[in-house]
């Protein structure tokens, strides 16, 4: 096909053969036109990667450079499996130079050929192998120079390859992968590998997963890369060298790796315990940074014994690579789980989960979950809790736990265990320890009687086999479920594995070779440094060291006690020398001394003895820990809570701390963990929010479990302020700027973090780093030392230079993560003439309407000090155009309060510094606040106690465990307390005051650390220190307050009362009562009385004289306390007392008859009427009430019936005839009594003004009608006087009235009447009601519309009345029926009115008549209209009408005639 290339090739070198090189194309070029002879070509070797055949040219074609026969065609280039490129061979030349000749021996080669050939004809035979032979040799070097070609073709390929990525790349593959290799200790071990991929790929060894840093290892480590050979070299390996190598190459197609094992092998007696270091933090690879997240997590979580739980999270990894794997590992307790029968973890590629197939109180614990990848790694943790299974016996205590082998040996193994949190409510009385051997199912009880101590070496093991373990706990009620079994262990001596040659140490993993064999016939030597190890009432356990001498043949040891205090010897293992260098004795007595040794032996004999071990009694060594102390509770979530303690103070082997938990009120004790933990800190999860718990805690050794502790207080269960984390590490920091720059050091400033993790931050640490050309260097330390201010001086750094910063915040739960990076700074002086920044702009005293606003100065000055600053405000959602200024004058403070905001708006904040050359840059931008005072939020309040000390007084609610009450002073942190005390106690604090002065005049603050931003100020200015200096006076030299001062009343009979009431008095107060300084006592004239709940004091005197004239005091004290009141009564003053006095003890005599008590008077309803009334008391039957008008008796009431009521007079409709004087007389046998009302003149005006105010207020809105006069004005009141006066107002100008405006009175309607109004008459009228207080006056406009509308309907009626008058009328004079005698003559008159005079139309049975000379009609002067029939016959009989008309209307009037004969009219007659 010679089809053209397509659109995408033709643009690539390697398709078009016009792209190659002028030095290709020269060099084929030369080859095509020289020697005809050639050795052979090579044809194009083709390859396919990923579906694009790719051919690779050898320069020359057969056809052209080789005249002779063809031969097999020799390729020259190196290719893998898949026939891909990877290298050239240069060919082996068997001629007598390697790699052909020279330009000197290629010509005298050919000189001698032609010669020979002109010479010698006939020796063609010599002269053809001679040929040949030089054919041959310049074939070998054309094929050296093709092979070369071939090369620099291959090569110049590759490169444009390399061009057109899209279609050649390809995943890494490794052509020669790395090989596993074993040496000795300070060997050196090279692993290389070679890898193909397109683009090339990056190549990272690692080791156990820990990438290795040639640089941080220098000398230790080196890397290599040619060709596509990659390879890692150790120097001088070392045992910790011993580990798994990966080789990990990645491109942008995938990642693949390959492993190798590196195994150190040392001598014996040179194990190194110390593993290999862990990996120092997440490396980031291959220019790809791996996003790991972890979602979907398993929270807390709460299983039972023997139940099977999962945990499982979902992994999400950012870019996902096909081929790319993460590390996937579980750990408990930092501990890394293993697959096992208990464990099964599965990864599902996006999910990795954990199976407990059995559940154990083993597997509580902190549960976390690792993913590593190659940029680092991210972890997730949460608690697991396992509770006991039901026990098969009532009360019986829970299985223990954590059963482990401390030792084994071929004569006995050490069994441990952990005690278990429940014991059922009954003491443990001990353990019992079973074992079954591995492969049956038979369980044997080791010990006879239960044992306390939780370790116990069980003996009588067959040597080899291996065994599992079990422990029971039992009370008096049962026993408990077994614990789980340990994992199998073999009775073997150690010294066993270790002469095992070439074997690994499983406890190590290390390699031991041993090359001593041992000696025969030599009697070992002594035991070296026996000592007892353990020793309780029940066993001791003796260990020793083998003698000193080597390669003993087969050494074993006998074990010998002696009594204290005697000389007695005896062997213990009379039967078997043991093997191993340790020994368990039973069957000691208890309390009693002893001292053991040991003997070796062998086929030789029996060595010496050890020396003797010191005295030892048998008993617990160890004792049972100490009660912690101090438990302290602190909320966590709404379902944990956080609970401290103080560690047991004597605890020898602490296994760890059992804590429970008790809702408060229920005396029921639940265990919050069933294992124990070491830390003095534990999470108790599981409980019930808004429920009140306290705790206890216990620690637990071998020996056994500590008594409780103290119960804590209270606790309810509730979210914490921050998320329920009160102790993790902070958030990082954000917002780093530079405040001033200098030639080699920058001050960096950076705001808090938004999450501080629950307690304080302790300082921070600052990380620099250099950035050259854009590309970030290593982080270096600027301090070490934490610093505990949000500004820091990073020095010693290079002068024009970028750099980026990071900081991390600490607290006491660790260091928090990195900040991002900074943005990039240049390290250059600054020489501005302005100030720089200010910075740590903090929002203090959030309300709805205003806040403060702190800051601190800008580190660099500029050219003069700063000497003011100017704060800025914008609403959150604001463009930056809408800043506007708090301040137009420059504050010199440090902060402000900012008034004014909107409620529920967000604001944002800046500050700028000022110098005399101006107004420097702007701070950064605070974070949004919303101005909003919070519910609850208390102010600080001033108070002076008793004492007169001054203090301020700031309470919070909800404090959290960490929380401080934090004072300022013109918000600097008050720290010296000479002027000023603080005390807090709970949720409240105090501020005391010392000695207060004018030092003290300023703005006071407390602010609560660890809330959301509680906090309040209090202003003492001048004049509050001068008041409060008042009242601290008063309190010091206190005053009894007062109620009341001393005042004068009188009471009945005319007694005089003077009295006056103490706010506050003790029962420990006293009065003295005195009168013109002359003490009073009580007697006959003085009463006197002093309530001391109430605080009032009395003196009441029967009456006064002129003697009692004077001034009278009440002295009060009540302990330090004291006051007086005086009341001086001279002159008038005196006088009318004594006069009133008098007066009531006259109306106390009045009123002991028949009496008025409340006087006559009168009272206006609203219908009106006018009643006379009187309220009359102390009345009986025979008491008569008579009314008197001016003089003369109108009504008399007798038999009242009542002894206290009211006396009416009802005066209807009242008019000038009822004025006059009215009385009443009230008398019986007892007396009498009257009370006179006077009505006349101006007693009777001001009545008639209140009927008159009634009336008014009874009156409707003034409103409009039309008649056909005009236009009238009118009212309605419900009750009509005619002494009531009314104004009428035009225009507020009284109306004068004429024939045209008229007023009048129609019922209870009062109108004004406008006869034919006129535009002129248009305004606002008014009718004024006089009562005699400033009248009422109702209103209505006539104008616009209203007129328009009254004068409308005004003459329309006009023009209906008019119409009404002039239309066409009958007035009269036809009767309704006529009955007439045939012959007679009829004659009807009627009278007519209309104007103009109407038409008249007479009609018989409705159809009209005229005038004829039997009916004759006439209508004469427009006034009379007539009816005349001369000769009535019986045809005129029927209905006739007379019908009037004119323009205005029309009228009808009907009458009947009856014609009848006479003989009719006679039979009438009859």
């Amino acid at each position: 096909m010679s089809g053209s290339l397509p659109f995408y090739q033709k643009h690539h070198r390697h398709y078009d053969h016009g792209y190659r090189s002028r030095e290709t194309e020269s060099k084929l070029s030369q080859y095509q036109t020289s020697s005809r002879y050639t050795a052979g070509s090579s044809t194009s070797a083709t390859r396919t990667s990923r579906g694009l055949k790719v051919s690779s040219h050898s320069g020359l074609e057969a056809s052209r450079l080789s005249p002779v026969l063809k031969r097999a065609k020799p390729t020259y280039l190196a290719v893998d499996k898949e026939n891909q490129i990877i290298g050239y061979v240069v060919p082996i030349f068997r001629g007598s130079q390697e790699f052909g000749f020279s330009n000197t021996e290629e010509a005298r080669v050919r000189d001698t050929s032609a010669y020979m050939a002109r010479r010698d004809l006939f020796t063609s035979g010599l002269e053809m192998e001679r040929s040949e032979q030089i054919s041959r040799r310049e074939a070998m070097r054309e094929s050296a120079e093709r092979i070369s070609l071939n090369k620099r073709i291959h090569e110049h390929g590759e490169h444009f390859k390399r061009m057109n990525e899209d279609s050649l790349m390809h995943a890494p593959e490794f052509v020669i992968k790395p090989r596993s290799h074993t040496v000795w200790e300070k060997q050196c071990v090279r692993l290389h590998c070679t890898v193909s991929g397109w683009p090339d790929p990056r190549v990272v060894w690692y080791k156990n997963n820990v990438a290795i840093d040639p640089i941080g290892n220098a000398g230790k480590y080196k890397l290599e890369s040619r060709y596509s050979v990659h390879s890692l070299e150790i120097n001088r390996c070392d045992f910790d060298d011993t580990a798994q190598y990966r080789v990990s190459a990645m491109n942008s197609k995938g990642e693949l790796s390959a492993y190798a094992s590196v195994v150190v092998k040392r001598f014996k007696g040179e194990i190194d315990e110390s593993l290999p270091s862990p990996r120092h933090g997440p490396v980031s690879e291959y220019g790809i940074n791996f996003q790991t997240h972890i979602v979907d997590k398993f929270g807390v979580s709460f299983g039972r014994e023997g139940e099977i739980m999962s945990l499982g999270c979902t992994v999400i990894i950012y870019p996902a690579l096909h081929h790319y794997q993460p590390e996937i590992q579980w750990y408990r307790d930092d501990v890394l789980l293993s697959p096992s029968k208990w464990n099964h973890m599965h990864w599902s590629g996006d999910r990795a989960t954990l199976t407990l197939t059995h559940l154990n109180k083993e597997d509580e614990g902190l549960y976390t979950l690792r993913v590593t990848t190659k940029s680092g790694y991210e972890t997730y943790s949460a608690y697991v809790f396992v509770k006991d299974a039901d026990a098969e016996v009532e009360r019986a205590p829970g299985a223990p736990l954590d059963v482990r082998c401390l030792d084994a040996n071929k004569d006995y193994i050490i069994v441990t265990w952990k005690q278990p949190a429940v014991d059922g409510g009954d003491s443990i009385l001990g353990y019992f320890v079973d074992r079954c051997e591995v492969g049956t199912n038979h369980w044997i009880q080791c010990n006879d009687t239960p044992v306390k101590f939780a370790r116990f070496p069980v003996t009588g093991l067959v040597e080899g086999r291996s065994y599992l373990f079990r422990v029971r706990a039992i009370n008096k009620s049962g026993m408990s479920r077994p614990s789980r079994i340990s994992e199998p262990v073999a009775a073997m001596d150690p010294s066993d594995r270790a002469r095992m040659r070439g074997t690994s140490a499983p406890w190590t993993g290390q390699i031991i070779v041993t090359e001593e064999e041992p000696a025969e016939g030599v009697v070992p030597g002594r035991p070296l440094e026996l000592q007892v190890t353990e020793a309780t009432k029940n066993y001791v356990v003796l260990s020793w060291s083998p003698p000193g001498e080597k390669g003993l043949e087969g050494v074993m040891y006998y074990v010998e006690k002696c009594v204290s205090g005697t000389d007695s010897w005896q062997r213990v293992n009379t039967e078997i020398p043991v093997k191993s260098p340790r020994f368990a004795l039973f069957d000691l007595a208890e309390g009693k001394s002893y001292s053991f040794r040991v003997r070796c032996c062998n086929s030789a004999g029996v060595g010496e003895p050890s020396d003797p071990t010191e005295a030892i009694t048998v008993g617990d060594k160890l004792d049972i820990p100490s009660a912690p102390s101090k438990v302290v509770p602190t909320r966590n979530t709404d379902t944990s809570v956080v609970v401290s303690w103080v560690a047991s103070s004597e605890a020898k082997e602490l296994v760890g701390y059992y804590i429970e938990g008790s809702i408060v009120g229920s005396n029921v004790w639940e265990p919050c963990n069933n294992k124990p933990v070491k830390a003095t800190r534990f999470i108790c999860h599981g409980l019930i929010t808004g429920e009140k718990y306290v705790f206890r805690v216990r620690a637990v050794n071998a020996a056994g479990l500590s008594q409780f502790s103290p119960e804590s207080e209270a606790v309810e269960v509730k979210a914490a302020i921050g998320g329920g984390i009160p102790h993790a590490s902070p958030a990082p920091p954000y917002g780093i700027t530079v405040l001033e720059c200098v030639c080699d050091s920058m001050v960096l400033a950076w705001k808090q973090p938004s999450f501080i993790g629950g307690a304080d931050i302790t300082g921070y640490f600052v990380d620099y780093r250099e950035v050259i050309d854009g590309v970030p260097g290593k982080w270096h330390e600027a301090n070490i030392k934490a610093i505990s201010e949000r500004a820091y001086r990073v020095s010693d750094l290079k002068e024009n230079k970028k750099y980026q910063f990071q900081v991390r915040a600490a607290n006491m739960a660790g260091v928090g993560i990195p900040s991002l990076p900074s943005n990039t700074f240049l390290c250059e002086e600054w020489t501005i003439a302005v100030p720089g920044p200010p910075h740590d702009l903090q929002v203090r005293e959030v309300r709805s309407n205003s806040l403060v606003l702190l800051w601190k100065p800008p580190v660099y000055q500029g050219r003069d000090p700063v000497n003011g600053f100017y704060v800025d405000i914008k609403e959150e959602d604001a463009p930056e155009e809408v800043w506007r200024g708090v301040n137009n004058k420059a504050t010199e403070k440090t902060y402000i309060k900012i008034k004014n905001l909107k409620e529920g708006e967000r604001f944002v904040f800046r500050v700028r510094a000022q110098n005399k050359a101006g107004v420097g840059e702007c701070s950064d931008v605070t974070e949004p606040v919303l101005a909003l005072t919070k519910p609850g939020t208390k102010e600080i309040e001033v108070d002076v106690n008793d004492d007169g000390i001054i203090s301020l007084n700031f309470e919070y609610g909800d404090l959290t465990p960490d929380s401080k009450f934090v004072w300022s002073k013109n918000y600097e942190e008050i720290t010296d307390q000479s002027r000023l005390t603080i005390e807090t106690k709970g949720n409240k604090s105090k501020a005391i005051f010392n000695t207060p002065g004018e030092e003290d005049i300023g703005i006071y603050s407390c602010l609560v650390t660890h809330t959301d931003g509680a906090s309040s100020s209090y202003t003492l200015s001048e004049e509050e220190l001068k008041r409060l200096l008042e009242v601290s006076h008063d309190h010091k030299f206190p005053i009894i307050p007062l109620k009341s001062e001393l005042a004068v009343e009188l009471l009945e009979k005319g007694k005089v009362r003077f009295w006056l009431q103490a706010d506050k008095i003790s029962a420990n107060g006293k009065v003295d009562y005195i009168f013109n300084e002359k003490a009073l006592s009580q007697g006959e004239k003085y009463k006197m009385n002093f309530d001391k709940n109430t605080g009032v004091i009395e003196m009441i005197m029967e009456s006064l004289t002129p003697a009692d004239e004077g001034t009278f005091t009440f002295q009060l004290q009540d302990g330090k306390a004291t006051n007086q009141s005086s009341l001086v009564l001279i002159g008038d003053v005196f006088k009318e007392l004594q006069k009133e006095s008098e007066f009531q003890k006259k109306e106390w005599v009045r009123k002991q008859g028949p009496h008025f008590i409340e006087y006559l008077g009168y009272e206006v309803t609203p219908e009106c009427c006018v009643i006379l009334k009187c309220k009359v008391g102390n009345m009986k039957k025979e008491t008569s009430a008579h009314w008197y008008k001016d003089g003369r008796e109108i009504k008399s009431d007798e038999h009242l019936g009542f002894t206290e009521g009211v006396l009416k007079l009802e005066i209807a409709q009242i008019s000038k005839k009822d004025a006059g004087v009215y009385e009443v007389v009230l008398k019986d046998d007892r007396g009498k009594d009257t009370s006179t009302l006077n009505l006349t003149d101006q007693g009777f005006k001001d009545l008639m003004n209140e009927v008159f105010s009634f009336i008014a207020n009874s009156s409707t809105p003034l409103k409009i009608t039309s008649t056909d006069q005009g236009i009238r004005l009118y009212t309605f009141v419900s009750y009509y006087n005619d002494l009531l006066q009314v104004t009428w107002h035009y225009k507020d100008s009284a109306i004068a009235f004429s024939d045209r405006i008229k007023s009048g009175v129609v019922g209870e309607q009062l109108w004004l009447q406008i006869t034919e109004p006129t535009e002129k008459d248009m305004g606002k009228y008014a009718i004024e009601f006089n009562d005699g207080k400033g009248g009422l006056r109702r209103t209505v406009e006539l104008s616009g519309q209203a007129f328009d509308d009254a004068f409308a309907e005004f003459q329309r009626l006009k023009a209906a009345a008019v119409a009404e008058r002039s239309r066409a009328r009958v007035a009269g004079g036809l009767p309704d029926v006529v009955t007439i005698q045939e012959g007679k003559a009829l004659n009807l008159t009627c009278n007519i009115s209309g104007d103009p005079v109407p038409e008249v139309t007479w009609l018989k049975n409705d159809k009209e008549i005229t005038s004829d000379d039997h009916c004759i009609l006439k209508f004469s002067s427009g006034k009379f209209a007539s009816f005349t029939i001369t000769g009535v016959n019986m045809s005129d009989s029927g209905k006739y009408s007379i019908l009037v008309k004119n323009k205005y209307g029309t009228e009808s009037g009907d009458f009947t005639v009856s014609v009848f004969l006479p003989e009719e009219a006679g039979g009438k007659k009859k």
